[in-house]
């Protein structure tokens, strides 16, 4: 008689509680000293928000850092100072968060969406070449679950095609691409700092980039279009106050010291569960090749086969291993051109052609990781330790048997 699952009232397979975000006194004698100082605000309070970029950038090998209130906006910044007009087409995949593309909706530009690579979820390079035409101004590649993209050949195909490419590296903090820090290897890089991210301040964001030009722009729309060396009532550019607070960014630069180690933690944890699991029927982890020198699991996602577990549904197996104790999620429930704002146009801008038609348009591997395929462990799991990772496998496993049974 097999174990009696925990989604029926038996035991967990594990009871470890995977703390998110991790702390101690370091962050809340930070966040105390700047509001004993009364200076909370930004610019104008204090030097914390500069120190923090002047961090990150460091430790991302780029030149520059802009913060900013969300890693939406942060999008919207690269794109406006990326140059893109009313009309143009911007590539992006259609399995990732709605930001993505509704970014691009907000620039009154047109969202191309193009298939995701069946053993990584990542674009494909070569979706994104056929999809190039003379509207195409920029690419967005998603380094989903922080797994690098292929970098190399994106590059390419924007070098000889003269697009933009913008990281959208809001999952993949600290990830490396041939030992580059992912957000540093295209045009610019963008991040958010939201509460489940792996670099974390409740909320906030920021683009890194090593054109000056790109700076100046996206540190202008920043803050309110003003210009560095300007007057404060001066506005030369169609920006907004989308700046951060002095507490957010002495949080963020605690969790910064911390970032490095988690990202090895997680990155060691994802080698040996890529293992254990390539040894359980019906289950398949994403590829990672040699060029992906680090990798920041901000989703350790794997392939489901529910023949391989009597043909027991994604959705409901997802909700028996969340029962077993391990911290996962069935993923996206549908690509993003399935969303109503893409089905119904509901853009409430007014660039986007006639002709564009989202319910016509198909990418069958997203479409199969969502409805069937995709299972994803969360970052914070990834942090545990060894015995950690064999119960995820175990309770895996305790559910296999009860559906074979």
């Amino acid at each position: 008689m097999s174990e009696q699952l925990a989604i029926h009232g038996g035991p967990k397979t594990i009871d470890t509680n995977f703390q998110w975000p991790v702390f101690d006194e370091q962050e809340v004698n930070a966040v105390m000293e700047i509001v004993a100082s009364g200076k909370w605000g930004n610019p104008d309070c204090g030097d914390a928000v500069a120190r923090f970029e002047a961090e990150f950038a460091a430790y991302c090998g780029s030149k520059y850092a802009i913060t900013c209130v969300n890693g939406s906006v942060s999008l919207r910044l690269a794109l406006i100072a990326s140059g893109v007009k009313p009309g143009d087409e911007v590539i992006v995949p259609p399995y990732t968060f709605i930001t993505t593309a509704s970014s691009v909706i907000e620039c009154n530009c047109v969202p191309v969406f193009v298939d995701i690579d069946p053993d990584t979820y990542n674009i494909s390079p070569a979706a994104i070449e056929a999809a190039i035409t003379e509207r195409t101004k920029a690419i967005i590649p998603v380094h989903f679950g922080g797994l690098a993209c292929d970098m190399d050949a994106i590059m390419n195909i924007a070098e000889r095609y003269n697009l933009k490419v913008i990281e959208d590296a809001a999952h993949a903090h600290g990830a490396e691409y041939k030992g580059k820090k992912l957000g540093s290897i295209g045009h610019v890089g963008s991040f958010s700092f939201q509460s489940s991210k792996n670099l974390t301040a409740g909320e906030g964001g920021i683009v890194i980039t090593d054109d000056d030009e790109l700076y100046a722009t996206m540190h202008s729309l920043r803050n309110v279009g003003r210009v560095e060396g300007g007057q404060w009532y001066d506005h030369y550019n169609p920006g907004c106050n989308y700046r951060i607070t002095q507490m957010q960014a002495v949080l963020l630069s605690a969790q910064l010291k911390r970032l490095e180690a988690q990202t090895r933690t997680r990155d060691s944890n994802g080698l040996y569960l890529n293992t254990l699991l390539g040894e359980i029927r019906g289950i398949t982890p994403l590829q990672r090749g040699e060029e992906i020198t680090l990798h920041c699991y901000h989703i350790y996602i794997f392939k489901y086969e529910a023949s391989a577990f009597g043909g027991l549904p994604k959705n409901e197996f997802a909700e028996m291993l969340a029962a077993e104790g391990v911290p996962c999620f069935k993923g996206y429930p549908h690509p993003l051109y399935k969303q109503p704002l893409f089905q119904n146009k509901n853009f409430m801008c007014y660039a986007i052609p006639d002709y564009v038609d989202y319910t016509k348009v198909h990418c069958p591997v997203a479409e199969q990781a969502c409805s069937t395929d995709a299972v994803w462990i969360l970052q914070h799991a990834m942090l545990g330790d060894e015995e950690d990772i064999r119960q995820f496998v175990n309770a895996i496993l305790k559910i296999q048997r009860a559906m074979l049974s």
